[in-house]
């Protein structure tokens, strides 16, 4: 009513909520200024632990590229029906590298299939008794390099359709073998994740339950008074934010500089076989997914914790 008088009008349910959490935010983010030494050895130890999966991650990755950079060793075989001359198949292997999934051809002629059997079966003397050559001409096909299991099976079956194509050979064994590589070590960064992401709850929770045991005579003059527990909860809630923020933020800063310890060995070691391999860290979007996940982690340990101690707090 002397608000009315007054000629002001009473701040509305929605702008009331965000000035509670604007002060509450600023008030959580100036605790932690009052204590950095304290805050820095959080978010370190955070980091370290997010830094670990995410570390495992990036190395996953590279070792994918790396897998994937030895072209000679995944490709499919597409062997030509006899009929099919040299021009049609050279023009044919053209064609396909617009396909989807194509990532680069090389024609084979009947001829030089012949040429290379003989140079490395020894078994040159018994070829040249044989009136016709025997082996078809091939078109040696190279996946995109971040095709999956499913999208190599699916090209080869789709350009063994091809009506110059008598058969389509993948070298099923070896992306067996590729695929199985990977798929372990991707779970082992999931098991490794979640373990980790664990303790990165339990840590903060630990360093959230500290703060309330120190504010208790507070927390209970509070509810003594009518405060609601949402209330009491919001600035453990927001400190559990700022630990799982920074601790990404560190994280992220590790990996970065890791990555960029070991471009330079990584980088000598491949021109040491011929490879143009370079080593790449944590992609943008990867890195704002790391950061995600330590806020979702604050959060939700700060949650659990604070949710747990308050039951306990009764006024005396």
């Amino acid at each position: 009513m002397a608000l009315v008088e007054a000629g002001l009008e009473r701040p509305g349910f929605l702008a009331r909520l965000t000035q509670a959490h604007a002060r509450v935010f600023f008030f959580s983010l100036g605790k932690l200024a009052k204590a950095p030494l304290a805050a820095a050895l959080t978010a370190l130890v955070i980091g370290i632990a997010l830094a670990l999966p995410a570390g495992l991650y990036v190395l996953t990755r590279n070792l994918a590229d790396v897998g994937y950079s030895w072209q000679a060793s995944l490709q499919i075989s597409l062997f030509l029906k006899d009929n099919v001359s040299d021009e049609r198949g050279a023009a044919l292997a053209r064609e396909l590298r617009s396909e989807i999934g194509v990532g680069r051809t090389e024609y084979i002629s009947r001829a030089q299939s012949l040429a290379d059997f003989k140079a490395q079966s020894g078994f040159g003397d018994a070829l040249a008794i044989l009136s016709d050559n025997p082996l078809p001409a091939v078109i040696a096909v190279t996946p995109n390099r971040r095709l999956g299991k499913a999208g190599v099976e699916e090209l080869a079956a789709r350009l063994g359709r091809v009506p110059e194509v008598d058969l389509a050979k993948l070298d099923q064994k070896w992306l067996e073998r590729l695929y199985a590589l990977l798929d372990i070590a991707q779970r082992a960064v999931g098991i490794v994740a979640v373990l980790l992401g664990v303790a990165v709850m339990v840590i903060i929770g630990n360093t959230i339950r500290l703060d309330i045991e120190a504010r208790r005579d507070e927390i209970e003059v509070m509810k003594l008074i009518g405060a609601p527990d949402s209330f009491i909860r919001r600035p453990f809630l927001y400190a559990g934010f700022w630990h799982g923020l920074l601790g990404g933020v560190l994280a992220w800063l590790l990996v970065a500089g890791g990555t960029q310890a070991l471009r330079g060995p990584a980088q000598a070691l491949a021109s040491a076989y011929g490879s143009e391999f370079s080593l790449t860290g944590l992609p943008m979007q990867d890195g704002f997914a790391l950061l995600l996940a330590g806020i979702v982690l604050g959060w939700t340990g700060a949650f659990v914790t604070v949710g747990r101690r308050l039951a306990l707090i009764e006024p005396r």
